[in-house]
């Protein structure tokens, strides 16, 4: 195992203004690195950009942050057709799989169209590390919240679940979001729900979340549970996960 356990970094960041190139990876997309264990040679890394549709400006734009960074960089596009004949064989061949983000509904139906949900299981399973950003964060877990059917929030609910818990994304950025998932969390449309404000990922090995990280000062983690109310009204409880800053 490259990882030494299943890990998966879910984040709402990754990426910084580059000071030659339009973006540069941050600290928390070099954590995901750290946490696959690469020494004495370059790590290899892929992003899947299914989300967005493949964009091959966006994939220019990673490039050149990678070349940066350091990183074996690759794509594993699957429109109009997989670039690679074994989409299998070449996530098992990296240390870290990085999924953009986009529209989770429509990522989550052409990964299932290419078998990619299995592959992508069998690769976490072998100790490659699952990361991603947005849609790349919701995509691991049970579901959570989404844009993916329009301007108006709703529930996704039909995720991986690689991860037992929801996902909430982008919580200090996007107001609507905080009051949505206390709502779902509340009525039970979601169970527990994992959060993160923009530049944080969370760390999860197996199953557990065991550490929450940060490349901006003063941003967290949130857990949301439903709770007992005073009244026939349910409630959702937040609670606030501290993160470690990366600098």
């Amino acid at each position: 195992m490259a990882a030494g356990q299943p890990t998966i970094l879910a984040t709402s960041g990754g990426y910084k203004p580059g000071s030659r190139t339009r973006i540069e990876f941050d600290s928390v997309m070099h954590y995901a690195v750290e946490l696959a264990g690469v020494t004495g040679r370059a790590p290899r890394v892929t992003h899947i950009g299914t989300a967005s549709g493949d964009q091959r400006w966006w994939a220019a734009e990673m490039d050149q942050a990678a070349r940066i960074a350091g990183f074996d960089f690759s794509h594993l596009n699957l429109f109009t057709m997989p670039n690679v004949e074994d989409p299998e064989a070449h996530l098992l061949e990296q240390d870290v799989v990085w999924v953009n983000g986009g529209s989770v509904v429509n990522l989550l139906a052409v990964w299932r169209a290419h078998g990619l949900d299995r592959h992508l299981r069998k690769a976490w399973e072998n100790g490659v590390v699952l990361a991603g950003v947005s849609a790349g964060s919701i995509c691991w877990f049970k579901g959570g919240v989404t844009d993916s059917f329009g301007p108006e929030l709703k529930p996704v609910t039909n995720s991986l679940g690689f991860l037992p818990f929801h996902n909430g994304v982008h919580f200090d950025s996007e107001l609507r979001r905080r009051p949505l998932v206390h709502k779902l969390v509340a009525n039970g449309t979601l169970g527990e729900t994992h959060c993160t404000d923009d530049g944080v990922g969370l760390v999860y090995h197996g199953t557990e979340l065991t550490e929450v990280v940060s490349s901006v000062k003063n941003k967290a983690g949130f857990r949301v549970t439903a709770g007992a109310g005073e009244s026939v009204d349910a409630i959702a409880v937040e609670e606030r996960l501290e993160s470690r800053f990366l600098g």
